[in-house]
């Protein structure tokens, strides 16, 4: 014997709706730092997305946002039965956090101000290895033949005190005999001359990356090695305090017909 029940009766298996708000407060103490918190109740679990894609996480955390801005946060919150919520709140930075701010200017290449900041390394007047500045990134384009390229720019740093450098880079394509190099020298760059002053991080076909598409932070990534630690590190230091230089210079002989794209250029204070 049976019968028979609707399809709309709820078997219990799953919540009709799920709660998806949550707070957001500064932590005492901390500069930039703030408390993200979800309500609990029905919720399994939490999908969070701060401004670098969206990624399960706990229901309560703290973040730091260490440059002024306005940022978006994203919460969707799954319950039983795969019932989902979402929710978004805006959060304004209003100054910049000294120590750990980001020094670079125009590191987001989102406007003709931004691209101001850069100065070409002039390497190779013959247009065969050229930047082109996007809306929101920055593209590397060699025709081979060792044809390379370079952009530079200052930035005041403190003796003895630790940096990170880093950038998303991209490629739809790989390369061979091709490199790309981030340098943060004392040397102040000469128009038309290749720029060597300190190589922190990079990729490099003959040490194993760029060979094959690629995506990711250049940290992740990249695969040369540190010039002053002899590792893969993008961490910096320096013996004085004033200028240093920022420099971004790629090449190669058979390079990517996609370019190298570069975004989200950092230097910060660790």
């Amino acid at each position: 014997l049976g019968s028979c029940q609707s399809d709309e009766v709820d078997n219990g298996l799953s919540a009709s709706s799920v709660d998806a708000s949550f707070s957001v407060t500064p932590v005492e103490g901390k500069v930039n730092v703030y408390k993200i918190a979800a309500q609990r109740k029905g919720v399994l679990t939490s999908l969070w997305n701060t401004g670098k894609g969206l990624t399960a996480g706990k229901m309560e955390f703290e973040i730091s946002f260490p440059d002024a801005g306005t940022y978006t946060i994203y919460h969707k919150a799954i319950g039983a039965g795969g019932v989902a919520a979402e929710a978004t709140q805006q959060l304004v930075v209003a100054v910049s956090d000294p120590e750990k701010g980001n020094l670079v200017k125009g590191g987001s290449f989102e406007n003709a101000a931004d691209n101001a900041n850069w100065t070409s390394c002039q390497l190779n007047k013959d247009g065969f290895a050229s930047w082109t500045f996007n809306n929101g990134s920055a593209t590397i384009n060699s025709k081979g033949g060792w044809a390379q390229e370079g952009i530079y720019q200052a930035i005041d740093v403190v003796k003895d005190k630790e940096y990170t450098i880093d950038m998303l880079v991209s490629s739809m394509n790989g390369s061979d005999e091709t490199w790309f190099e981030v340098y943060a020298g004392t040397t102040v760059p000469v128009a038309g001359s290749e720029y060597k002053d300190n190589k922190v991080m990079g990729l490099s076909t003959w040490d194993g990356c760029a060979k094959a598409p690629f995506e990711g932070f250049l940290s992740s990534v990249g695969c040369v090695k540190n010039q002053k630690t002899n590792t893969v590190s993008n961490v910096v230091k320096f013996d004085m305090t004033g200028k240093i230089y920022l420099v971004i210079r790629s090449g190669g002989n058979n390079f990517t017909p996609s370019g190298i794209t570069v975004s989200k250029v950092e230097f910060r204070g660790k």
